[in-house]
């Protein structure tokens, strides 16, 4: 309820873009303990959504687009994948004119207008002290937009292609990087059976860590990436060569989504575009694929060599957390209490060399992360390089 305040304040959560598992734990983890801090905790719903939609008017029903979050509607819920909450891409300072709410049209008709107005009035309409964002670098950087404009924001890294800049993890990545693992062992069998090329594509838009970890762990062959662009021949060569090495006689291949081949660009499903000015990726697997089979003969003694071609898409994000990603959201959880507590905001945080730490919010916006190719990616074999582990962060190529 709009208004209510206890001991020390309102504390206000929200999840926005991809779901990942890991999301419900974080929430749980900032409700139990901001509750037996003397906080109350308000749930926005749809991401960003809820911020923009609510209606300031203590009769409306808001049901839709926040709730108060207590330790039996966590407890619920913390154990599993998702978030309960529910998520969105919705950009505050860019919403199209078609999805401004109705008691707001007479004010905002512009073709793309900036609500951010509305946000900050919204939020005081909640009396909302600190605002937890979780989230990858889109949510985020409007996180980022909301500090400046004097929000007490603490922010939490959330994306399976574990991009974030300034933190060495995301969460969802170590889920997704086990799927990955496990699913592209599972069809092992059927590849291994029909002496065929596995052509795996997995999420990355960017950045190629989702790719890159599970190559470097085993799970495939070779890995193209979207910081680097491929050359299709040379990975039919050498996947050629893989498959004539195995006694099983199949080899793997992991392509991120972002993936482009020498002289082109990524490969979209439609024109279509998001808030944040993203058009949704898809489609590398089936051309490399296609590509694969047509230049195979060339290695192969004149025989051409048939492709299994799986797109790994939400079943890598879908589904329970796996340790990792049920320990580092309560870490981080409590983490940002230990910051509201101590009256500290404008900070995200993070983990960095294997501990837990914190940075200014801002390295969101400031900064890029990618796969340093030079330093871990072989261009000329297509696959994860390293010469020492000593001193690598936990997931060896993934410092911000």
């Amino acid at each position: 309820m709009p208004h209510i305040r206890k001991k020390k304040g309102v504390i206000g959560i929200l999840t926005g873009g991809g779901d990942v598992p890991g999301l419900n734990p974080a929430i749980r983890a900032i409700t139990i303990r901001a509750l037996r801090e003397g906080y109350q905790v308000i749930g926005l719903r749809h991401g960003w959504g809820g911020a923009v939609e609510l209606v300031r008017d203590s009769e409306a029903d808001n049901s839709d687009h926040y709730l108060v979050l207590t330790e039996e509607i966590v407890n619920k819920a913390g154990r599993t994948g998702g978030t309960f909450l529910h998520t969105s891409r919705t950009h505050p300072g860019h919403v199209p004119k078609v999805n401004v709410p109705m008691h707001l049209q007479d004010k905002y008709h512009e073709p793309m207008n900036d609500f951010t107005e509305e946000v900050l009035k919204n939020l005081g309409f909640l009396g909302i002290d600190y605002l937890i964002p979780i989230g990858g670098d889109d949510t985020l950087s409007y996180g980022v937009r909301l500090y400046q404009e004097g929000v007490k924001v603490v922010a939490m890294p959330k994306t399976m292609d574990n991009d974030v800049p300034g933190t060495d993890y995301c969460i969802g990545f170590s889920t997704c990087v086990t799927r990955t693992i496990h699913m592209t062992n599972s069809l092992r069998t059927s590849a291994g059976s029909h002496e065929r090329f596995l052509v795996l594509e997995v999420f990355g838009r960017y950045a190629g860590f989702t790719a890159m970890l599970p190559t470097m762990a085993g799970a495939a062959n070779r890995c193209v990436i979207p910081e680097h662009k491929f050359d299709i021949d040379r990975l039919t060569e050498l996947l050629t060569h893989d498959r004539q090495a195995n006694p099983s006689r199949y080899s793997v291949v992991l392509v991120s989504e972002g993936a482009m081949f020498e002289g082109g660009e990524m490969v979209y499903q439609d024109a279509e575009k998001d808030a944040y000015g993203h058009a949704k990726l898809g489609g590398i697997g089936e051309m490399v694929s296609a590509q694969l089979k047509e230049l195979s003969p060339k290695y192969n003694n004149g025989k051409p060599i048939d492709v299994i071609n799986q797109k790994l898409g939400y079943l890598v994000r879908g589904g329970d957390p796996d340790a990792v990603d049920s320990i580092v959201p309560m870490a981080y959880g409590n983490l940002a209490l230990d910051l509201i507590l101590k009256g500290i905001h404008g900070r995200l945080v993070v983990l960095k060399n294997g501990r837990y730490d914190d940075m200014p919010v801002d390295v969101v916006t400031s900064s890029k992360k990618f796969v340093n190719v030079e330093k871990y990616y072989n261009i000329d074999r297509l696959r994860p390089q390293y010469k020492s582990f000593e001193m690598q962060p936990q997931f060896i190529m993934t410092s911000g």
